[in-house]
């Protein structure tokens, strides 16, 4: 397999995913990919089988930036098994960015009301309430999300506070920047990711 095909065989573009070739930030993401495949062994077998639908680089306060894999739901499960490892390893080949995972997933539009009338429904699996949910949960796994708190604005604007659970503080304290620019160029909504602060006993 020629090096751009390899290259190319690790990206499936999914619906919802940009149309055309593949750019500089998808090839590279696509490279590290097969660098791992090719030089760890414990991921060769599971990153073998995977690929993702697109990449992009998305600009975090501070000067950093962060760089969005987009991953086929049908994948996602899989990932998932690495993702800790591969979050890692990944950060290291791009060692000024850090690094996240969210699968690709579809909005549909509310039907119309001849579609109600034919009884035409949408999953709400596929509502932007739902889509914008499983966004947060992507973004910061393996930790979950053990409460969320709406601040409105006297200027009408909204602040949803995200509280993780404090067990992963260590793991993942680095990213909550990049988890709330990640979160706003993808929804447009403004998230602040904390820690609950734990009370000393």
């Amino acid at each position: 397999m020629s090096s751009a095909a390899a290259l190319s065989s690790k990206i499936l573009r999914m619906a919802g995913a940009p149309e055309g070739p593949p750019d500089e930030i998808e090839i590279s993401v696509a490279q590290a990919f097969l660098d791992l495949e090719n030089n760890v062994p414990d991921l060769k077998m599971e990153l073998r089988a995977l690929q993702f639908s697109a990449a992009k680089e998305v600009d975090v306060k501070g000067g950093r930036k962060a760089i969005v894999v987009f991953v086929p739901v049908p994948y996602l499960k899989a990932f998932r098994k690495l993702q800790q490892r591969l979050t890692r390893e990944m950060e290291k080949k791009f060692a000024d960015r850090h690094v996240v995972f969210v699968a690709q997933r579809r909005i549909s539009p509310k039907p119309a009301q001849k579609d109600l009338k034919a009884k035409i429904f949408r999953p709400r699996s596929r509502t932007l309430t739902s889509v914008h949910e499983k966004i947060l949960e992507d973004l910061v796994y393996p930790t979950e999300i053990v409460g969320k708190r709406t601040r409105y604005g006297v200027d009408g604007s909204r602040l949803i506070k995200v509280f993780l659970d404090s067990k992963d503080a260590n793991l993942l304290e680095y990213k909550l920047d990049s988890f709330s620019s990640v979160y706003k160029r993808l929804t447009g909504k403004e998230v602040v990711f904390e820690f609950p602060v734990q009370a000393a006993e």
